[in-house]
């Protein structure tokens, strides 16, 4: 993983180099994971908007588009404003099943100062897909697509 982990941030590096936009870092950045981080069925990016995160740029088939603060695996990651790794989806409670060939996920709150964006949500179709590492790449992921939003 180590390898891969470095291209991915080596290429995000390059791709938000002088780029500002939000969405097109995002995209760019979910394209990015989609290529490089093997066993996942989907990457993307929901935004914050009042109570609700919402679907952003993404990799994988088509997602929920609206997801309460406090609900699921994103939900729970934006209100706690941590990492959440899940091994098994389906022992999570109020786990929100939008591909139901998931079975491991990751979410990232991004975070910007004191201000919570969204999140960066991966799933597997593989349990227990995500640990330490992944967590790692997926936190600098995170900072690198925060830090390319500028001043």
């Amino acid at each position: 993983m180590h390898e891969a982990a470095d291209d991915l941030l080596s290429d995000l590096s390059g791709l938000f180099a002088g780029e500002t936009d939000p969405i097109a870092n995002a995209a760019n950045a979910a394209a990015a994971i989609w290529q490089h981080v093997p066993d996942i069925n989907w990457a993307g990016f929901y935004f914050l908007k009042g109570e609700d995160l919402v679907l952003g740029p993404f990799q994988g088939r088509p997602a929920c588009v609206r997801i309460p603060l406090g609900r699921g695996v994103c939900g729970t990651a934006a209100r706690r404003r941590a990492t959440v790794v899940v091994p098994d989806v389906h022992a999570f409670p109020g786990h929100i099943a939008c591909d139901a060939a998931s079975r491991s996920e990751i979410v990232v709150p991004l975070l910007r100062a004191d201000a919570l964006l969204g999140v960066l949500d991966i799933d597997s179709p593989r349990p227990d897909r995500f640990g330490e590492a992944e967590r790692l790449l997926f936190e600098a992921v995170a900072r690198l697509w925060t830090a390319s939003l500028g001043a």
